[in-house]
């Protein structure tokens, strides 16, 4: 009797084991239009119940470091690339089953995987701007004619604008620093950096360094505003998924994750917010040049991350220095 009633507990932990995931919990940044598109969408199609908790990049990671000996989540689903990697120890390893499928330009983390492709650019006003007098490189920025012209949100406050501070460092390197002087002399300084293309559609300022899918809402809503890629080169990074160590469903996290890169949901990424998809095999956003066509670099996120504090430090007294 005893002897059967084990092989039927073995059985049953067996079958439990074997058994298909049914919930996956994440922690998440996006915005709310595509948490309510996506979450039921993931739902239908796999079978696995998807609970988030909605929180700034910021807060998410404090919160999977203080649950570290006890998770209570599965997956960071959208967060930034520079955060990711700077706390890649807490996170665990994946390689998603569709791997080869990734731009290389992109595969740039460690335990942290690429989700949306997101780039620096120049917004331009058509209106104060001509064409032939458009800057084309970030050397351009610093020229006089662009005297408090151009805005920009602070690198020590956004991290869009610090990885644009990185993008002109990692350029031109020993005379980076020199550059971006040059640069921040001419800056008109927003309060947030999603103010940035807003100020130059307003015609408030002739030029804003902003990022791409930001640029281009305004350029499909009809503002007098255009999109122009440095040709000295621009900063091709992915915001980042990934699995949380010890993750209490670490298999519904790795579907979960298997289904954010697959294609179909790509494809609806870049349809809903204009970002490059991280996949070889899906479309860039329509109106947008390909990928091929711009001079792009990668970004070392761990360089970024390991020297934020000096890099934050050296930019807080040269904006003491200019009055900024």
């Amino acid at each position: 009797m005893k002897r059967s009633v084990f092989i039927l507990l073995c059985l049953a932990l067996a079958l439990s084991a074997w058994a298909a995931p049914t919930k996956v919990v994440v922690y998440t940044a996006h915005e709310d239009s595509i948490l309510n598109a996506l979450a039921p969408r993931f739902e239908k199609e796999t079978g696995i119940k998807l609970e988030y908790i909605k929180l700034g990049s910021g807060d998410i990671f404090k919160r999977v470091e203080a649950e570290a000996a006890n998770p209570q989540a599965d997956v960071i689903w959208s967060a930034g690339g520079e955060q990711m990697e700077a706390d890649s120890a807490i996170l665990a390893p994946y390689t998603p089953k569709e791997w080869s499928k990734i731009q290389p330009v992109f595969k740039v983390g460690t335990n942290w995987l690429p989700y949306t492709g997101i780039m620096n650019v120049f917004i331009v006003n058509t209106k104060m701007l001509t064409a032939d007098k458009m800057p084309k490189k970030w050397t351009d920025l610093a020229e006089p004619r662009f005297a408090k012209l151009i805005s920009s949100a602070r690198a020590d406050k956004s991290g869009s604008a610090y990885m644009q501070l990185c993008n002109t460092l990692l350029i031109y390197k020993d005379k980076g620093w020199d550059t971006y002087k040059g640069i921040m002399k001419n800056m008109v300084i927003s309060a947030s950096s999603g103010s940035v293309p807003k100020f130059v559609n307003d015609g408030e300022q002739a030029v804003g360094i902003t990022l791409e899918d930001n640029a281009y809402r305004y350029v499909l809503g009809g503002g007098p505003v255009k999109i122009v890629y440095p040709t000295d080169g621009v900063v091709a990074a992915p915001d980042g998924i990934a699995l949380i160590k010890g993750a209490p469903n670490p298999e519904a996290g790795k579907i979960f994750i298997d289904w954010c890169l697959s294609k179909p949901t790509q494809e609806y990424l870049v349809g809903a917010m204009f970002r490059r998809s991280v996949r070889i095999d899906c479309k860039d956003p329509e109106g947008l040049p390909a990928l091929k066509d711009i001079v792009t670099i990668p970004y070392d996120f761990k360089w970024a991350a390991t020297n934020k504090v000096d890099f934050m430090k050296k930019f807080v007294d040269l904006a003491m220095e200019l009055g900024l």
